[in-house]
C-alpha cells in the first residue's frame, strides 16, 4: 500500500488514448487539504473528458476525506473549472501564469 501523501496519478482515456490526467496529493502539513494538478492532453479532447477527470479526482478516497481542495487547472479549461465549481463549495479562483488556481471547500 502506498503512503497517503504519495501523489496519485489519475487518467481519463478515450479509445485507449489518454485524453486528460491529474496528479493528486494529500498535504501532510496542511491537515485536511488535498492538492491536484489537471493536465489535459494537447490536441482534440472529446467533450466531457475534462469533467470526467474532475469527477474521477473528486471520488478518490483521500479527496472525499479532505476538507479543502487546491487545484491547478490550465488557463482556458472552462469545462474542468465549471465541474470543480459544481463539486466544491465556496471556490475562489485566481490566474497564475498559464494556469488558474482554485481553492475550495470540499468537506461534506
Amino acid at each position: 500500500m502506498t503512503s497517503p501523501h504519495e501523489p496519485r496519478h489519475v487518467e481519463v482515456k478515450d479509445g485507449g488514448q489518454t485524453v486528460a490526467a491529474a496528479e493528486v496529493t494529500s498535504c501532510e502539513h496542511a491537515a485536511g487539504t488535498v492538492r491536484t494538478s489537471l493536465y489535459p492532453s494537447s490536441g482534440h479532447v472529446p467533450p466531457g473528458s475534462r469533467a470526467r477527470l474532475v469527477d474521477s479526482v473528486m471520488e478518490l478516497p483521500e479527496v472525499r476525506a479532505s476538507g479543502r481542495l487546491e487545484a491547478t487547472v490550465p488557463l482556458g479549461d472552462a469545462e474542468a473549472l465549471q465541474r470543480l465549481r459544481e463539486r466544491a463549495k465556496d471556490s475562489v479562483t485566481r490566474p497564475a501564469g498559464s494556469t488558474v488556481l482554485l481553492d475550495a471547500d470540499i468537506g461534506g
